[in-house]
Order: C-alpha cells, then structure tokens, then sequence
C-alpha cells in the first residue's frame, strides 16, 4: 500500500484489497472511505467485499463513489459530512488516491483553517 498522509486524521491511497484491510487497522485507521465506483475496472475489488472484511476487523466504512474527472459540490460536501461522522484516523481510496486527495483539498480549504 502506498498511503500518503494529509493531516493527522486523513491519509489516501490508491485501491486497496481485502488482504489489505488488517494492515490497515494495524496502522490504526478506525474508518475507510471508497470513492471509486465499482466495476471501474474489472481486476478491482468490490466496495462489498472489503466493506465485509473491513467491518469483521471493526473497522467503519463509508461508500462515496466518484467519477474521475467530474467531482461535483455534492461530493464535496457528502465527503465532508463523512470526515465530520466516522471516527478517525481515515484512510480514504479510489483507483490512485487522487480524486481523494482532491476532495480533501476541497473540503479543506472550505474549512477555512479549522481542523477536519
């Protein structure tokens, strides 16, 4: 996995796999967010499949799919309802951590210097 921290709460990542999911709670993520949309690909693993794995090892997950190339305020502002609701640390992934970046970076300066 090549996860890149962007605030003591938030870190990206490209996909990630079921296998996956125990290294992450051992980093000590509490939550996972999924902003690809299924089926992008057909080697990619479903949202369902690492949302089960996930929950089996506690760990919260919140399904915001996004199309690459087309984020919109809507998922500006569901994404930044999920950093306000689920615990954190978060990692959040899509197919190579940008459009997870980008609503980040979004949501951040939104905030305008309050912390997320």
């Amino acid at each position: 996995m090549n996860i890149k921290k962007l605030s003591d709460d938030v870190s990206v990542s490209p996909q990630i796999n079921i296998e996956d999911c125990t290294e992450i709670l051992k980093m000590g993520f509490k939550s996972i967010i999924c902003n690809r949309p299924d089926g992008e690909c057909e080697t990619q693993p479903s949202f369902s499949s690492i949302n089960e794995q996930a929950h089996e090892l506690g760990i919260l997950t919140y399904y915001l799919p996004v199309i690459s190339g087309a984020i919109t305020e809507e998922n500006k502002q569901e994404f930044e309802f999920a950093l306000s609701k689920l615990p954190k640390p978060i990692l959040a992934y899509c197919r190579t951590g940008t459009r997870s970046g980008i609503l980040y970076s979004m949501v951040s300066a939104n905030s305008e210097g309050e912390r997320l």
